[in-house]
């Protein structure tokens, strides 16, 4: 399998546990000492390492740290917008939009030699 694709699907699973070890403590666990939601995100964030190490030594095979950096931003993104607004309830906000702009624009200058061949 493509090396760019197996780092961005191991980046979209691990951003997926990262979002809930990071966030979803604040809709379950919200009623309980702030201790146990650490312990229980710190057993999740556990499985995002599980995907995100391997994913970042398969994507520095093919890309500089840099384009890994801004392609996890980009997925971080992807993943944390659609989690916001089903899971806990927040309102869309042009806000997200002018990050997602930000950071397209990021992509592209990080991207840019590969796109353009310059």
């Amino acid at each position: 399998m493509n090396r760019l694709l197996v780092t961005v699907l191991l980046l979209c699973c691990s951003n997926v546990f990262m979002t809930f070890a990071w966030y979803g403590h604040l809709r379950n666990l919200a009623h309980r000492p702030w201790v146990v939601a650490a312990l229980v995100s710190w057993g999740i964030a556990l499985f995002e390492y599980l995907l995100q190490v391997p994913a970042n030594r398969v994507g520095h095979s093919v890309l500089s740290v840099g384009q890994l950096k801004i392609l996890q931003e980009v997925i971080t993104l992807s993943v944390f917008v659609p989690f916001s607004l089903f899971f806990l309830k927040e309102k869309l906000s042009l806000d997200y939009l002018w990050a997602g702009l930000c950071l397209l624009g990021a992509a592209f200058f990080i991207f840019r030699s590969k796109l353009f061949g310059a």
